[in-house]
């Protein structure tokens, strides 16, 4: 008799289904063996699950046990088919009844028996629900995160002998967890806008970047307010939807770094690795791969401190990201395609010491040593960049000054959202969500350019010998400033606000726009 228990497998964030097969035959020695492609941690559950047999009270008579997990064409990675496996060698040796074929289960199973946390619990109860179980049985500490999935029942279970008792009759029925709602959150992030003492005109660049979706640059000396000013970004974009709050999170699931007590966050999630991260840290990769930097940030924000610093090859590695707004890792043995929907915010310093142009303070840098600065960030990474601003020191004046009420970031928020909704309404029924993202058929059809405002794009146009990308580009920042106005023409102070916007590159590194 073959005894057959289902389970899950994860492909990047997308789940399949699994079926662990049982089966023995009588022998003078008790051996198990695991086929169906499983890679290491899943060839050592053989024995963890043989003790986890004997301490909760059940046995394992002498014979040699086959574990299969069909299909037997995919690699089976991870430990959350101990569960799975325990069950067959139980069903297969009558010492539990046959488990539902509606029923799905996963875990790591400790030598004691206790079930143990695993990570992608959350894609996994998603596709659960996608392949028609009605149950599934996890580790008591990951049944809030897969609660999160509707249209299927959760179980958390605390022990191999407390699940095995409750389906054999044994024991209570388990209870199924309460399905779990996101529930509105507010001043979470810690900082806010208003704690920002001047640098207005960077606030108004970010709250353009935050109503359009578009990537960022600040340059400035060191404590003009850069880094503190990318961290309030994060509250002044708007709050998740359902759908991208269970994206975001099955993406930490996978990455093991998703809060067991808070999995679903209305929060955009801000990722700022240092600049010594590698190439597979911030993309993503390893033996067994998961999800880098840049996926960590889908739907929020990724911010570059010091951008120059990072080595060119992970720089590089955010141009195809930033275009298609996904990453793929290529192994030998398999290919995983993560989103990567995030905002780009960097920050540098305009030389190595900092204060190349400063009003006040003389530049330290050796000669050529600013224009080898700068010659680290490529022309191709800064075509990709929609707005460049550049922060001036803060004066003691600026500290000094009567205090005024700042604008909270929730204040600023509001604009934020009605232009967003703005652009909703005019992408509806496509794939464009935001302005940044505008195809060049959309701006031709949709961005309606007043006569002043033609007039000054051409006169720009000509004046600084822009690209057509580059005009593109202004085009998109103008019409979300005119959306935070509620204006439908672009106006001429639409387009001279965004073409300031992408003037510093001419500045800083003398070339065209």
């Amino acid at each position: 008799m073959v005894a057959k228990v289902c389970a899950i497998g994860l492909n990047g964030i997308e789940g399949y289904a699994v079926e662990a097969e049982g089966d023995f035959r009588q022998g003078e020695r008790t051996a198990i063996s695991i086929v169906g492609l499983p890679d290491t941690a899943t060839k050592e559950a053989r024995d963890r699950i043989r003790s986890a047999i004997l301490n909760s009270g059940f046995f394992l008579p002498d014979a040699e046990y086959t574990l299969n997990l069909a299909p037997a064409d995919i690699r089976k990675e991870g430990s959350w088919y101990d569960l799975p496996m325990v069950l067959a060698l139980l069903a297969v040796t009558g010492q539990i009844p046959p488990l539902p074929k509606n029923a799905a289960f996963l875990g790591e199973v400790s030598l004691s028996g206790e079930l143990r946390p695993s990570a992608g619990i959350l894609p996994a109860a998603l596709a659960a629900v996608q392949l028609g179980f009605k149950d599934l049985f996890v580790p008591k500490k990951n049944a809030k995160e897969a609660a999160s999935a509707t249209g299927i029942r959760v179980f958390g279970i605390e022990t191999l002998k407390e699940l095995c008792d409750a389906l054999s009759g044994n024991g209570p029925a388990p209870i199924p967890h309460p399905p779990l709602l996101p529930e509105e959150e507010e001043d979470d992030y810690g900082v806010d806008f208003s704690e920002v003492i001047g640098q207005q005109g960077a606030k108004r660049a970010l709250e353009i970047a935050a109503a359009g979706g578009h990537n960022i640059l600040m340059i400035g000396p060191p404590g003009a307010g850069k880094s503190m000013l990318a961290k309030r970004l994060p509250t002044i974009l708007p709050r998740l939807s359902p759908s991208e709050m269970l994206e975001t999170a099955k993406i930490r699931s996978v990455a093991g770094v998703l809060d067991f007590n808070k999995p679903i966050s209305t929060v955009r999630p801000f990722a700022s690795p240092h600049h010594n991260v590698t190439v597979q840290g911030m993309a993503g990769g390893g033996s067994i791969p998961k999800p880098g930097e840049i996926s960590l940030s889908h739907n929020g924000v990724l911010f570059l401190d010091e951008l120059p610093e990072f080595s060119k090859t992970v720089l590089e590695a955010l141009r195809q990201p930033l275009e298609d707004r996904k990453v793929t890792i290529s192994r030998a043995a398999k290919t995983l395609t993560y989103p990567a929907a995030f905002q780009l915010v960097c920050a540098m310093n305009p030389c190595p010491c900092g204060y190349f142009g400063h009003p006040t303070r003389k530049c330290t840098c050796s000669p050529g040593a600013a224009s080898r600065h700068l010659g680290k960030i490529s022309g191709p990474l800064l075509d990709r960049i929609d707005l460049q601003i550049e922060l001036p020191p803060v004066t003691y004046q600026d500290i000094a000054a009567p205090a005024k009420a700042e604008e909270t970031s929730a204040e600023i928020r509001k604009r934020v959202e009605q232009a967003r909704e703005i652009q909703r309404k005019r992408y509806e029924g496509t794939d464009t969500e935001c302005n940044a993202r505008a195809t060049p058929r959309q701006i031709k059809e949709k961005f309606l350019l007043s006569a002043e405002g033609e007039e000054m794009l051409r006169t720009i146009f000509d004046r600084l010998g822009l690209s057509m990308r580059a005009r593109d580009k202004i085009l998109k920042v103008a019409r979300t400033a005119a959306d935070l106005e509620g204006c439908e023409e672009i106006l001429s102070r639409h387009i001279s606000e965004a073409s300031f916007y992408r003037s510093l590159d001419k500045k800083y590194w003398a070339r065209g726009v």
